[in-house]
């Protein structure tokens, strides 16, 4: 950052450099293996007294001069010249730090040119031995010019000891100079089997031809073994972290590995058939094919090295966009613009945040990426995200996919980068708030009717979550099928009032105009693919449909009606993520309804996908996951994991998230080297979120208060305690997630850049298991009080057995049936209509208070007894009831 920059975005300075540079190699290379060729070529003709051999080494010789001399030397000028324009930081630090390495490789070059030279202009007037000792020192330069600059290169991939020390002999000799070293020698005579065939070919006596192309198999063959154990060596001596970002990680170096491979074999297959007779032509098409394979296998090689340093162009010293640490830092504090030295533009304004863009765009990823071009476009790269995914695309840079490095600079500079490659490079509208769906109002319904004197029966119904989600993406994807579940409790009123669960039948209904969820969404469709089980229309995973019975569990004292397959879209059209279920108690021998009651079963598709993945509703001007949306989301999986998902779809065989990913919530055990589902989802995202307060959470939940869903609508909502009040921010959250998937190298390699509060630190945080382990509500309210600070739930978590959800009183009277579900708690407040959640307190006590509260306690004991029964401070005010007061 402290050069002019080179605008190459068509091409792009790393293309040019690798040009000239793998075919300086290839040549380079062909210098070492083919000077120790011809010495030893002279020596073969001397000692058998062969003339036709001393002459092809004669003749050999010329091409070798013009070959290596000329195009290899004004090559790795080319190579000078264009580094130092690409990255003139990085140029200019291994000239520095390795000027004497730089000083006796151009002595040896030197070497090198003079001792050809001599040799094919003196070759008939040097007696043998001063011919033989002239082509051996040619051989030792070239290969001591390849000791020096391996030295040089390998310390770009392993700097080893000299990141303390700062030596050039710990830098020189680093942990894979060696291997490194034995591997290139060993290129470097395949390289000269290959050229010995070309030349060969050259000749005209067909028995001479014949005996040189196999004596040049031998270059080719007889090194593979070595060659191969030296890969194994150079490819251990990177550090575990080089290799797994390298090999693992970064899905770029996949084809030019396979292709090394596959050319390796084709290399020494083909090499072997041409010591074969066959039909000149057949030779000089196998041989001109070898070639050309020859210059492909080094290249690949290359690039897989080249790869392998990412995200640096020097390893842990400078990353490719020429950013140390330190200057990084500096960035970070006072803006990447203020800090560079060659910029026009120093501070991000109103009106020149398209053209700081641009600024930044070249300083930080202009040295990887072109616009439009041949490799890396950033166009291709960021057509599937919205301004929104750009924005948290540079956010999470370098975090969870560390093959790139972190972006430098202030949130606006991030935000004027996002907007430059949204506005200019893609031609897009940015948007800064989150795309919500509107909302369908519903209609208000009047409370159910109950007789204080004449009923005996209380009948509480609930929903288990208090919001269920649905991706409704069926042809590409399910997160979460339409499955939602309802439980109750039936109570006898009385002075002791007693817990009803046998010798009654509890019976469910959909409010009108939900009966048909199959009319909407495409589950039914794909359920046998995806689950395995052929599904009747309008029926759930569990067997119910839009109305049926629920089930008794003894163990709670409860009734069940699970996984019924409500969805969000009445048969009007528009959205309603609050239909009704009309419940029932019915005595078993008289038959008679001893209650009933109705409660919400809160069911959303308003899931936030599109705002970073493109896209928009599948359901228009409702919610849902579009195929657009789902087919971006699918490509970045497919590409960062390696997987398929994308082409399964589009042929017809999407997929169950939770057939990979573990998920408590489904029962779904997974893969158990995959990352649970709730762990995978969040700690990726956590690196990657531009917020890290709940506008992280309204991303992607249908939280948003102008959404149609606005699932947070409990009490706690009005108290202005938000999602990250209870279950940490963002990277808390998915840090508390991923460390009881520690075990796990993705969950490690992901918790790594997440933050945590100090008050907690990294090693206090407690690890979660989502569903069944969750903030506690006595972690703020301690002892049934008011919180006596700021909520701060995060790390006091409650087990399965103490859950919310689950936990009953002394009674058996579940906290959840006179309080609702989470995020619903009482007094509720639905965006779409005041009293949707509040319908059992409404029809009870005639207030929108949990059921019993301000001494309520005749709803079910017909009388206000004079001790707390069912919690302690159960009898005091409503600590809230400003919140619902005109």
């Amino acid at each position: 950052m402290n050069y002019p920059i080179w605008e190459t975005l068509t091409i792009g300075g790393g293309t040019l450099v690798a040009i000239i540079a793998i075919f300086h190699v290839y040549i380079a290379h062909l210098a070492v293996g083919g000077g120790a060729l011809l010495w030893l070529a002279d020596l073969k003709a001397e000692r058998e007294g062969d003339e036709r051999m001393r002459a092809y080494v004669k003749k050999y010789v010329w091409f070798f001069l013009l070959l290596t001399m000329v195009a290899g030397g004004m090559s790795g000028v080319g190579i000078w010249f264009v580094i130092a324009l690409v990255n003139p930081a990085a140029t200019s630090h291994l000239i520095h730090n390795f000027v004497f390495g730089w000083a006796i490789e151009w002595v040896f070059f030197v070497g090198e040119i003079v001792a050809l030279l001599i040799y094919y202009y003196k070759f008939d007037d040097l007696d043998v031995k001063q011919r033989h000792t002239v082509a051996f020192l040619y051989f030792l330069f070239a290969w001591l010019s390849l000791f020096v600059i391996n030295g040089i290169l390998a310390y770009m991939l392993t700097p080893g000891a000299w990141l303390e020390t700062g030596s050039f002999w710990d830098g020189f000799l680093n942990p894979s100079f060696f291997p490194s070293l034995f591997f290139r020698t060993g290129m470097a005579i395949t390289i000269a089997g290959l050229f010995g065939f070309a030349t060969a070919l050259a000749l005209k006596d067909e028995e001479t031809q014949t005996r040189l192309t196999r004596y040049s198999a031998k270059w080719l063959l007889y090194p593979l073994l070595p060659t191969a154990l030296s890969a194994v060596w150079y490819y251990y001596s990177l550090p575990p972290e080089v290799r797994f970002v390298a090999f693992d990680l970064n899905a770029q170096s996949h084809p030019f590995v396979a292709k090394f491979l596959g050319m390796s074999v084709v290399l020494f297959a083909v090499g072997a058939a041409l010591v074969t007779r066959m039909p000149r032509a057949a030779r000089l098409i196998l041989v001109s094919f070898l070639i050309v394979v020859g210059l492909g296998w080094i290249g690949a090689f290359e690039y897989v090295r080249e790869i392998a340093r990412k995200p640096y162009v020097l390893r842990e010293v400078m990353y490719s966009n020429s950013f140390t640490d330190e200057l990084g830092e500096l960035a970070d504090k006072e803006g990447a613009l203020a800090t560079a030295k060659w910029t026009k533009i120093k501070q991000v304004t109103e009106e020149n945040r398209l053209e700081a863009g641009k600024e930044l765009f070249l300083l930080q990823c202009g040295a990887c990426h072109t616009v439009g071009g041949i490799r890396n476009d950033i166009v291709g790269r960021a057509e599937r995200l919205t301004y929104l995914g750009l924005l948290a695309a540079i956010e999470g840079q370098g975090k969870a996919l560390t093959y790139m490095p972190k972006f430098y600079g202030t949130r606006a500079e991030k935000e004027a980068l996002a907007e430059y490659i949204a506005v200019e490079l893609l031609g897009r509208e940015p948007f800064t708030h989150v795309k919500t769906a509107p909302p369908t109002y519903p209609d208000p319904a009047e409370p159910l009717p109950f007789d204080a004197a004449r009923d005996e029966y209380v009948l509480l119904v609930w929903n288990d979550l208090g919001m269920h989600c649905i991706s409704d993406s069926d042809p590409r994807f399910v997160i979460l099928p339409p499955a939602n579940t309802l439980e109750a409790q039936l109570i006898k009123r009385g002075a002791k009032p007693e817990i009803v669960d046998e010798g009654v039948t509890l019976v469910y209904r959909v409010e009108e105009g939900f009966e048909n969820p199959s009319a909407h969404v495409e589950f039914w469709d794909y359920a046998e693919k995806i689950f395995g089980a052929k599904l009747e229309k309008n029926v759930g995973l569990a067997g119910l449909g839009m109305q049926g019975e629920f089930h008794r569990n003894p163990a709670t004292q409860s009734f069940v009606a699970e996984l019924i397959p409500v969805v969000p879209y009445p048969d009007g059209g528009g959205v309603n993520p609050y239909p009704y279920f009309y419940v029932e108690a019915i005595d078993d021998e008289t038959g008679e309804v001893l209650q009933r009651t109705r409660a919400v079963a809160p069911t959303s598709t308003e899931m936030g996908c599109l705002n970073c993945h493109q896209g928009d509703w599948r359901v228009e001007g409702a919610a849902g996951v579009s195929n657009k949306t789902a087919d971006n989301i699918l490509a970045v999986h497919d590409r960062i994991n390696g997987t398929t998902l994308l082409e399964d779809a589009l042929a017809g065989e999407p997929k169950l998230c939770q057939s990979c990913h573990a998920d408590p919530a489904l029962g779904a055990e997974g893969d158990p080297d995959v990352l649970n589902f709730s762990a995978a989802l969040h700690g990726w995202h956590a690196n990657y979120m531009p917020y890290d307060d709940y506008r992280a959470c309204q991303m992607c939940h249908p939280s948003h208060p102008n959404g149609s869903t606005s699932c947070n609508r409990g009490v706690h909502s009005q108290a202005g305690v938000h999602c990250d009040d209870c279950h940490g921010t963002m990277e808390e959250h998915g840090y508390s997630l991923l460390k009881a998937e520690a075990h796990k190298e993705p969950a490690r390699r992901l918790m790594k850049n997440l933050d945590v509060r100090e008050s907690v630190g990294k090693a206090g945080v407690i690890p979660r298991t989502p569903w069944l382990v969750e903030p506690d509500c006595l972690g703020c309210h301690t002892r049934f009080q008011a919180s006596e600070a700021a909520f701060t739930g995060f790390n006091k978590w409650q087990y399965r057995q103490n859950l919310y959800r689950f936990r009953t009183d002394g009674a058996g009277v579940r906290c959840i049936a006179c309080h609702n579900s989470t995020h619903a708690v009482y007094p509720a407040f639905n965006a779409l209509e005041e009293n949707r959640d509040n319908s059992q307190p409404m029809q009870y006590q005639g207030n929108q208070l949990p059921i019993g509260a301000e001494r309520n306690c005749a709803v079910c004991h017909k009388t206000t007894p004079s001790v707390e029964l069912h919690h302690p401070n159960i009898l005091r005010p409503f600590r809230n009831r400003v919140l619902i007061e005109p």
